[in-house]
């Protein structure tokens, strides 16, 4: 396999800058990440939001479901300071005001839904109308645990490609993104083995493995014929497979 794997840069260069925020996604863009992948949430007022966990407790200055608070309550809240001093004042994301800043970068978007536990009801909806009004559907690909969410993405926008995140080992999962309709895997990086990424090339389907951050998982996935390495180094992932392949 000479085919080098994009590289994605979990909720920016996570490792390097409070991650979600727009110091981590310039510092993947520095590093030159082919990829981005983000989280979204729905606020209070029905704005798509970007953050990964429901609450805001672990990475602001704040507490709270951020589908209690509404986007101008969220922008109050310091998503920075948490990771060190120097990011003080970082503030919260709209999934426009990322899409706008990405502009001129041709990478790939990945977009992950947070709908469960908690369930928000359009968000399907407003993601897509979001990647039409910012011409992103081509460079985009949504991912999420929820694969519900996935097929209300296909129904709402048959040209967008979906990923099937999930943990553990699937059986045949390349059978089950065809049964889906998706495009891709999203498998967590140590449930995969040479036989499932040797039959989903295949079967053509895609398989972008989360969250490996260690050069020797980085390097065996490479190796093993992954299309896609979501880590929170993207720098150290693409100097290792530069140097591989």
């Amino acid at each position: 396999m000479n085919n080098k794997p994009i590289i994605y840069a979990h909720r920016g260069s996570s490792a390097y800058a409070p991650e979600n925020t727009e110091a981590a996604f310039v510092r993947a863009l520095e590093m030159q990440a082919g990829g981005i992948e983000i989280d979204v949430h729905l606020s209070k007022d029905g704005r798509v939001v970007i953050c990964h966990d429901e609450k805001v407790d672990r990475v602001s200055n704040g507490t709270g479901y951020i589908k209690d608070l509404t986007l101008k309550e969220l922008k109050t809240l310091d998503f920075g300071a948490w990771f060190s001093d120097e990011f003080i004042g970082e503030s919260i994301l709209t999934l426009e005001e990322l899409l706008e800043m990405l502009s001129d970068w041709d990478g790939i978007l990945n977009i992950e839904l947070k709908q469960g536990p908690l369930q928000y009801e359009g968000l399907e909806a407003k993601v897509v109308n979001i990647l039409h009004k910012l011409k992103r559907v081509d460079s985009t690909i949504i991912s999420s645990f929820n694969h519900y969410s996935l097929r209300a993405i296909k129904e709402l926008e048959p040209s967008l490609k979906i990923g099937l995140l999930y943990v553990g080992g699937l059986v045949e999962p390349w059978k089950y993104a065809k049964y889906v309709g998706a495009e891709a895997i999203h498998p967590v990086f140590y449930s995969l083995v040479p036989s499932v990424i040797h039959e989903c090339r295949e079967n053509g389907i895609i398989v972008n493995a989360w969250t490996a951050d260690k050069p020797e998982h980085i390097q065996a996935l490479a190796l093993g014929g992954v299309h896609g390495i979501i880590t929170n180094v993207p720098d150290v992932a693409i100097k290792l497979t530069s140097q591989m392949l």
